[in-house]
């Protein structure tokens, strides 16, 4: 199969962006194409988020107008999506009544959402214990009901040994897990901007 010319443009163009943006933090002659780069590379992001938003309300306005099972969550979807515009673009995302959608509404849901987690770590838990017994499912279970017992609360009863053995898993391992996690992404950001660099990945073209 024969490759379209017009790839080879593409490849060019990525590959000299993508150097121009790397030699400028080493040389400050070029940080200045450099910052403009990136300017550009937000105005673009922006404005792919505003398609993204854009697609997202078209698909689910289609849904709404089938016969579909869940047309009313896609119909709630699109009149939060109308209200919070109207709110937030003529008095901006810090206004009063902004604030109040966000403490009243975006807070209460994401602490839902959070107790829903809690429940589904407890099931989990509880499928771990019956179907896959180990010395590691014993240290995993028995750390979250030592952290559990840290931020419980029990009226007449002190567990400050509980929170200070909670304050040291937050500031020690849970710490030392999200470094590596972003250690982990960094080296795999790195690894494909290369290979975005060298030509060998075209996200843009085939």
């Amino acid at each position: 199969m024969k490759s379209n010319p017009f790839v080879y443009l593409l490849v060019a163009i990525a590959i000299a962006s993508g150097a121009t943006v790397l030699v400028g933090y080493f040389f400050p002659s070029l940080a200045e194409i450099k910052g403009e780069m990136l300017d550009w590379a937000v105005i673009f992001t922006a404005v792919l988020l505003l398609i993204g938003v854009v697609s997202l309300v078209r698909t689910h306005w289609r849904k709404t107008m089938q016969d579909h099972n869940d047309r009313v969550y896609s119909l709630v979807l699109i009149i939060s999506f109308i209200l919070t515009l109207l709110v937030t673009v003529p008095s901006g995302p810090t206004s009063k009544w902004s604030m109040w959608l966000y403490n009243n509404l975006i807070i209460p849901i994401e602490s839902s959402l959070l107790g829903i987690l809690a429940v589904f770590l407890i099931y989990a838990c509880a499928r771990l214990f019956n179907q896959r017994m180990s010395i590691y499912t014993l240290v995993f279970i028995g750390t979250v009901l030592l952290a559990m017992l840290g931020w419980v609360t029990i009226p007449g009863v002190e567990l400050e040994g509980f929170k200070d053995f909670r304050d040291w898993l937050l500031s020690v391992w849970a710490v030392a897990g999200v470094r590596g996690i972003l250690l982990g992404v960094g080296l795999g950001t790195v690894a494909t901007g290369l290979r975005v660099l060298i030509g060998a990945d075209r996200p843009y073209g085939s």
